[in-house]
């Protein structure tokens, strides 16, 4: 008989105790999956399950870090100078600075001088 494998409990959403549709579309991920090279021709049905569920945690990790650059500015409402200046302090992130870069050179500023920017790299979940 068939033992469960490492990703089971993503398939069934069973790591966001979810189960039923999820929240990305897997069509879009695949057909992104495939624009990445023409090398790349057979997607599995479990990959982009996978790539939804990397997605979900890169929002939900982007998201916890700009709400930090929020509340420092006193704010309860996530702005993208907030998103920005989180990627700016993240060296995780730094692979989208130049996107940020380009479109909001404020953040950019305001991250070098922001308190929250040692908080965001200090940041420990526990």
């Amino acid at each position: 008989m068939r033992q469960a494998g490492a990703y089971s409990g993503i398939l069934c959403g069973g790591i966001s105790g979810r189960t039923g549709p999820h929240s990305l579309p897997l069509a879009r991920i695949k057909k992104i999956m495939k624009k990445s090279g023409e090398d790349v021709k057979m997607i599995s049905g479990e990959a982009p399950i996978v790539f939804s569920k990397a997605c979900e945690l890169f929002i939900e990790e982007l998201t916890r870090r700009s709400w930090i650059v929020a509340i420092h500015g006193k704010r309860r409402t996530l702005h993208k100078d907030d998103v920005a200046s989180a990627v700016v302090a993240t060296d995780i992130f730094d692979f989208l600075v130049t996107l940020v870069s380009h479109n909001h050179g404020s953040a950019l500023n305001n991250a070098n001088n922001d308190g929250a920017v040692m908080e965001i790299q200090t940041l420990e979940y526990s």
